[in-house]
């Protein structure tokens, strides 16, 4: 059956709308952390499918994006996320079952980044081809913080295709013809995704969490060697899919793709 969904506010007083995939017995909990233009709807089959294997099931719109508020593709300060990602992750250890948190792109790099916060950390995290370096000319990074300064709520396209995201054309048809998707992003917002970027890219020698990637091999959005230097950690296994693109969850084959997130989530707390 389809998520259930509720309407709250975030700490910062804006409306946040959660969705609740909810399972039969659960034997752990996940939260889904969406991507860059896109919202928590985009993942109803992954969310059933993990709802359907026994994991209890959550996600939400980022603020700025999908349903929840707050101007579109803005945001003043990366630790927003990190609260709404703690606070949404309450659920599951309040009900005492391990928990695992998982981002997908932008989300991948909220979840990597809440992982060196002070914030009560998740038994497992998962990164589905996450944004661990920037896709753009070198001048476009290097003009950013000016730009953020200037004009930061000016509003560029997202240069992305519907063929990039999945070798089902459906997929990138419905992404354009979805009313909650934004495909545009303030300066400011790239000004601080690159900050965190070099964050990350400074703070792999401190990443401990355990944690799986997944990633696309044709992946033109984030190129699947973004995530090569952090799957060199001990701490992290990395599953290429040589022939699949960005969105691995919405291929053709994403239901196998979330069958093997689950079989190592399932092996990872088992011990095995």
């Amino acid at each position: 059956m389809p998520s259930t969904f509720e309407i709250g506010t975030t700490r910062t007083g804006v409306t946040e709308l959660t969705r609740h995939w909810e399972a039969d017995n659960p034997w752990a909990a996940v939260l889904i952390v969406h991507g860059l233009a896109e919202h928590s709807g985009r993942y109803e089959r992954t969310g059933q499918l993990m709802a359907d294997a026994g994991l209890d099931t959550r996600s939400f719109d980022l603020q700025g994006f999908g349903a929840s508020g707050g101007a579109r593709a803005y945001l003043e300060r990366w630790s927003t996320y990190h609260d709404q990602v703690f606070d949404n992750l309450a659920p599951g250890f309040d009900s005492g079952l391990p928990t695992i948190l998982m981002g997908h792109s932008l989300g991948g790099l909220v979840a990597a980044t809440f992982t060196l916060s002070l914030h009560r950390q998740p038994e497992l995290v998962v990164l589905s081809s996450p944004v661990l370096d920037a896709n753009v000319p070198a001048w476009q990074r290097s003009a950013a913080p000016v730009l953020s300064r200037i004009l930061p709520k000016v509003r560029l396209p997202n240069p992305v295709k519907g063929e990039q995201l999945s070798r089902d054309p459906a997929v990138g048809e419905a992404y354009f013809a979805d009313a909650l998707v934004y495909t545009k992003t303030t300066t400011k917002f790239g000004a601080i995704v690159f900050e965190q970027i070099d964050t990350m890219g400074g703070s792999y020698d401190a990443y401990d969490a355990r944690t799986l990637i997944i990633h696309g091999g044709l992946d033109s959005i984030v190129p699947a060697r973004f995530s090569e230097r952090l799957a060199e950690r001990p701490n992290v296994y990395r599953m290429l899919y040589p022939d699949l693109r960005h969105e691995t969850l919405n291929e053709p084959e994403g239901p196998e793709v979330v069958a093997d997130i689950i079989d190592w989530i399932r092996k990872e707390l088992n011990g095995s």
